[in-house]
């Protein structure tokens, strides 16, 4: 399927490690320009530099997207190399363990890194996006669903992603700009190998996750999210705002019964 993203410009936040990296080849392979909005320096560069061996053109604006000032530089930075947005893959994060005994300068750091940034990249490319027509994927995560205990900031962070999902395209239906957002479940990245391999037994933790994904009793790779992204960034899902994709093998909506 031509999803017609050639030479369409999309800004990825944290494009260069995990599902964010696959989201920027997803956008590279479909002939797309990704932007990568990361403060991992290495992993950026050599992401950078894959892309060109093969080809694809990118381009990156390191830096920390807590910060409001740098969200703004990203959104200048593309619109001075490339003056044009055509899209916002919103997906830098981590699940940092801010539960209830972590306390309320813990919960606020949480949201910090895991909720603002969201807003404040879309308020700054929001001209430039009414300009294109543009589209906004918002990735979100299956806590925002279920709950997971032991992390109010990330569940907070994520359900209220969810929320402004729903009234960005509410609120930008009049610009044609489509908002939806994508929620993985069990994905392997290298921040989920990292966390199973803080148990005494990883290979036996990882074996009963598995054992409850209905789908193939297998984890959603990062491809098959970032194919979902790819088509929700295209012209191809035009009529589509406003949705919440579940993309994790029947993890979270089917009947326990199956596992």
């Amino acid at each position: 399927m031509e999803l017609n993203l050639k030479n369409k410009v999309f800004i990825v936040t944290g494009g260069s490690k995990g599902i964010g990296e696959a989201i920027s080849r997803a956008i590279a392979a479909e002939g797309g320009i990704p932007v990568i909005a990361s403060r991992s320096i290495e992993a950026t560069k050599n992401l950078i530099a894959d892309l060109q061996k093969q080809g694809s053109e990118s381009y990156a604006v390191l830096g920390d997207l807590q910060e409001e000032a740098q969200c703004k530089k990203v959104v200048q930075k593309t619109i001075k190399n490339y003056n044009r947005i055509d899209g916002i893959v919103n997906n830098a994060g981590v699940n940092d363990g801010a539960g209830l005994e972590k306390g309320p300068e813990a919960f606020r750091r949480s949201i910090q890194l895991n909720l603002f940034h969201y807003y404040d990249l879309v308020h700054y490319a929001l001209p430039y996006l009414k300009k294109s027509k543009g589209a906004i994927v918002n990735i979100s995560s299956k806590v925002a669903l279920t709950g997971q205990g032991g992390t109010s900031g990330y569940a907070a962070s994520k359900g209220a992603q969810l929320a402004l999902t729903r009234e960005w395209a509410a609120e930008l239906l009049p610009h044609s700009i489509r908002v939806n957002a994508i929620l993985p479940a069990e994905v392997m990245t290298p921040l989920y190998r990292k966390w199973l391999d803080s148990f005494d037994n990883p290979s036996e933790k990882e074996a009963r996750i598995i054992a409850n994904i209905p789908l193939e009793k297998r984890m959603t790779t990062s491809e098959e999210i970032a194919a979902m992204t790819v088509f929700l960034l295209s012209d191809k899902s035009a009529h589509t705002t406003g949705q919440f994709m579940v993309v994790d093998g029947g993890y979270v909506h089917l009947d326990r019964s199956l596992t």
